[in-house]
């Protein structure tokens, strides 16, 4: 039975979040350094209100928010990140894992401390909470430094319910992500999980991002799913059929026991192609308009994801 899912965020809030005075505590439970975007600094978070099937985070308890982890106070998440990065030598940062929108006072007390601090931030989000209420925003548009990926589940509302077993309503909570973003003059661009999509949906949704704003157009991020042995597991158990996806590779590790340990890292699946999951026979998509996104904020400019035969992180 599908959820409501602004509701499904404040339910997690909840679990994630532990209100008190002076900052409020949030779940996290790693800190470790990417290679999307160039580079740049990960706080992942626990806790997140969509259900996606093809989630790459490997246990449902963490997106529940009861995997275990540690809640921090705003400004000790702040300096994890700033010291990682001073360490690692990356004046970029994020919050993954789970959806970073949720605890908002909890975010705007962190971008508060990376005020003035000369770094980047990319807050990669669903949106929802930030299309649900647009003076959320409006409080983002206070931090320059900051730029928004509003990753959007799929190209219709159909099948943002068949991705997430949500509302089909909450799709335009997405778009309408965008819209706010866009109004509040907030730094942002749309990524968009094409793998499950057809031709005539993903125009559809390209023509509909075209009448919000013809430059967010011209900047979507198209994203296909990563087929780890869990996430195949997933969309077997979710029976999804999917177009294309990233089939990770083994690259050598770090040592452990004496013994090098073997890191995933994606390669293009040829379309069509099963590895073990359920794909399309054939993909006839024509190619899509647009280009990877050059992500423009304020204040220089960062570079986008980097294609996916390059590493996804030094701990996946």
């Amino acid at each position: 039975m599908a959820y409501e899912p602004v509701e499904r965020h404040r339910k997690i809030e909840k679990v994630v979040i532990q209100e008190r005075v002076g900052g409020d505590l949030k779940k996290y439970y790693r800190f470790r350094r990417d290679h999307w975007y160039g580079g740049v600094i990960t706080a992942d978070c626990a806790g997140c209100g969509l259900t996606c099937k093809y989630c790459w985070v490997r246990k449902e308890s963490i997106l529940e928010g009861r995997e275990g982890g540690e809640f921090l106070k705003p400004e000790e998440v702040a300096h994890r990140v700033l010291e990682l990065m001073r360490e690692k030598k990356i004046n970029q940062g994020r919050i993954s894992g789970g959806e970073p929108t949720i605890g908002r006072r909890h975010l705007i007390q962190f971008l508060n401390v990376l005020q003035r601090r000369r770094v980047r931030f990319i807050l990669e989000t669903n949106g929802i909470l930030i299309g649900e209420d647009e003076s959320y925003a409006q409080d983002l548009a206070l931090y320059p430094f900051l730029h928004v990926r509003v990753s959007l589940k799929g190209c219709t509302e159909n099948e943002f319910a068949r991705l997430t077993g949500a509302d089909p309503r909450g799709f335009h909570l997405q778009l309408n992500a965008l819209r706010n973003l866009k109004k509040a003059g907030v730094s942002a661009h749309p990524s968009v999980m094409l793998s499950f999509s057809g031709r005539e949906e993903i125009d559809r949704l390209y023509s509909t991002i075209w009448k919000i704003d013809p430059i967010l157009h011209s900047e979507i991020e198209k994203e296909e799913v990563i087929l780890y042995p869990y996430v195949v597991e997933k969309l077997k158990r979710a029976g999804l059929e999917y177009y294309s996806g990233h089939i990770p590779e083994k690259k050598e590790g770090k040592r452990q026991n004496g013994k090098k340990t073997e890191l995933e890292r994606p390669r293009i699946e040829e379309r069509g192609s099963s590895h073990g999951g359920k794909a399309k026979e054939k993909d006839e998509r024509t190619s899509i308009q647009g280009k990877d996104p050059k992500i423009r904020i304020k204040r220089g400019t960062i570079s986008p994801k980097p294609d996916a035969q390059k590493v996804l992180s030094d701990e996946e």
